[in-house]
């Protein structure tokens, strides 16, 4: 997959899900620069450190896309784009399957099926 930075569209659909700005203490670096650098390692798959640095430091970059993670931010995201997807037209579940038998169980899947089976 190759990356592109995020349009201003695309900007405008994800920045009101971003954590509002501290009114103290130093100010954070740019949230679209930093998004399109966690965005640029996620695709590149590049290490952290070989982030372009037109993105900022690598490592602020890595600590929002943690905090953010632990805060739900991308999980708003991804909800609203499913969302949008859906009243667009654009994403469906008519088609979808799902076969587990290609998928292996791991922790004791098969002595749990047994149990469940007897009872």
């Amino acid at each position: 997959m190759k990356f592109r930075e995020l349009s201003d569209e695309e900007w405008r659909f994800v920045e009101p899900f971003l954590p509002l700005r501290a009114k103290t203490g130093r100010p954070r670096a740019d949230d679209r620069r930093t998004v399109n650098g966690m965005l640029y390692v996620l695709i590149a798959g590049c290490r952290w450190m070989d982030m372009p640095l037109m993105y900022g430091s690598y490592k602020a970059c890595w600590r929002r896309l943690k905090e953010w993670s632990v805060e739900g931010v991308w999980s708003k995201v991804l909800e609203a784009l499913v969302s949008k997807g859906y009243s667009l037209g654009k994403l469906s579940l008519e088609r979808v399957a799902l076969d587990s038998t290609t998928i292996q169980a791991r922790k004791g899947g098969a002595r749990r099926i047994r149990r469940l089976q007897k009872g």
